[in-house]
C-alpha cells in the first residue's frame, strides 16, 4: 500500500500534465498514473502552431516539456499503469493496478483523454496496421511515394492530409458532407495543395485486399452510386471517443460517454474532478485541455484545504 497522495491524476495528456504541474507546484503530494505514452494526443500531432507563446513545434516535444516541468516540481509519474479497479467514493479514493499495487489519494482528477473513432465498416479491423492508420505522424513515412485516402472533414483530417503530402504522391480526402467542419486556415491550406483531391458527400463502405489493403469501396450519399478506388493506404480522422469505459457506473456519463463537469471541473462525486478530452465540451484543443487541467488542480487544492 502506497502513502496517501493529495492529488492522483488519471492520464498523462495535456490536461493531466498541466494538473500535475499546478498541484505539485502548490506543494501537494501529486502522482500521475498513465497507461500509454505521456502526452496523449499531443504526441500524435505532427506540428503544433497555435499554442500561445510557443513557436511551431512537434507534439512530442511539447509533451516532453510539460512532463519535465511537472517532474521538476516533484510530481510523480508512473507509466504502464494498468488500472483494474477504482474506488472514487469517500474521503480517500483508491485505485488498484493489475500488478496488485494500490494507490490512495484525497482527490482524483480524471484525465484519460480519448482515442481515434473507428468507421466500423467491413475490413477495418483486418487492415489496421496493414494499410489503415489513425496517426499520420506515426505512419506517414511508410507511404512515401504512395497514394492515400484521408477520411474526415475536421481540423485534424485537413491538417494531417497536408502533413501526409510530405510523403505521399497523392492524397484524396473523402468526407460525408459537402462542406468541412474545420477552421478556415486549415481549409485553405488543404484546398490550395496540388497533391490533395476531394470526394465530398461520400462515405467509405468497405476495405478490401489480400494481406494488405488494396482498394476501398465508397458510396455517393446523394445518388447512392457505389465506386471502387485502388489505394495504398487510408488514414482515418473522424474524431475521438472518450476513454471513460472504466468509469461507467462510477461517475455520471452522458450519452456520448463523456463526463459532465461544472465550471470548476467537478464531477457528481465530491473530490473527483475531470479535465481534457474525456469531458463534455464543444472544443478539443491542447489549450482547452491545459485550461481544464489548471482549473481541476486549483479546485482539487481548494477541496483539500476545506
Amino acid at each position: 500500500m502506497e502513502n496517501i497522495n493529495d492529488v492522483m491524476i488519471i492520464g498523462g495528456g495535456a490536461a493531466g500534465l498541466t494538473a500535475g504541474i499546478y498541484s505539485s507546484r502548490a506543494k501537494l503530494d501529486t502522482i500521475i498514473l498513465n497507461e500509454g505514452a505521456v502526452g496523449g494526443q499531443m504526441v500524435l500531432t505532427e506540428e503544433i502552431a497555435n499554442y500561445p507563446g510557443v513557436d511551431i513545434t512537434k507534439g512530442y516535444m511539447l509533451a516532453n516539456t510539460m512532463k519535465m516541468q511537472a517532474k521538476s516540481f516533484g510530481c510523480k509519474i508512473k507509466n504502464s499503469a494498468n488500472i483494474v479497479n477504482y474506488q472514487l467514493e469517500g474521503d480517500v479514493k483508491s485505485v488498484e493496478l493489475k500488478d496488485g499495487r494500490t494507490f490512495q489519494s484525497r482527490t482524483i482528477i480524471l484525465a484519460p483523454g480519448g482515442k481515434p473513432r473507428s468507421l466500423n465498416i467491413p475490413g477495418e479491423d483486418k487492415f489496421k496496421g496493414s494499410g489503415i492508420s489513425y496517426c499520420a505522424t506515426c505512419d506517414g513515412d511508410f507511404f512515401t511515394g504512395k497514394e492515400l485516402i484521408v477520411v474526415g472533414g475536421g481540423n485534424s483530417a485537413l491538417e494531417e492530409a497536408v502533413a501526409l503530402t510530405t510523403f505521399a504522391s497523392k492524397v484524396t480526402i473523402i468526407h460525408q458532407f459537402d462542406h468541412f467542419q474545420a477552421f478556415e486556415h486549415a481549409i485553405q491550406e488543404a484546398t490550395k495543395n496540388p497533391k490533395i483531391n476531394f470526394i465530398m458527400g461520400s462515405e467509405l463502405r468497405s476495405f478490401e485486399g489480400d494481406i494488405s489493403l488494396e482498394k476501398v469501396t465508397y458510396e455517393n450519399l446523394g445518388t447512392g452510386e457505389m465506386s471502387e478506388m485502388k489505394i495504398d493506404g487510408v488514414f482515418i480522422f473522424v474524431g475521438y471517443q472518450p476513454n471513460t469505459e472504466p468509469f461507467k457506473g462510477l461517475v455520471t456519463l452522458n450519452e456520448r460517454g463523456e463526463i459532465p463537469v461544472d465550471a470548476d471541473m467537478k464531477t457528481n462525486i465530491p473530490g473527483v474532478f475531470a479535465a481534457g478530452d474525456c469531458i463534455a465540451k464543444k472544443y478539443r484543443q491542447i489549450t482547452t485541455a491545459v485550461a481544464e487541467g489548471t482549473i481541476a488542480a486549483l479546485n482539487a487544492a481548494e477541496y483539500i484545504r476545506s
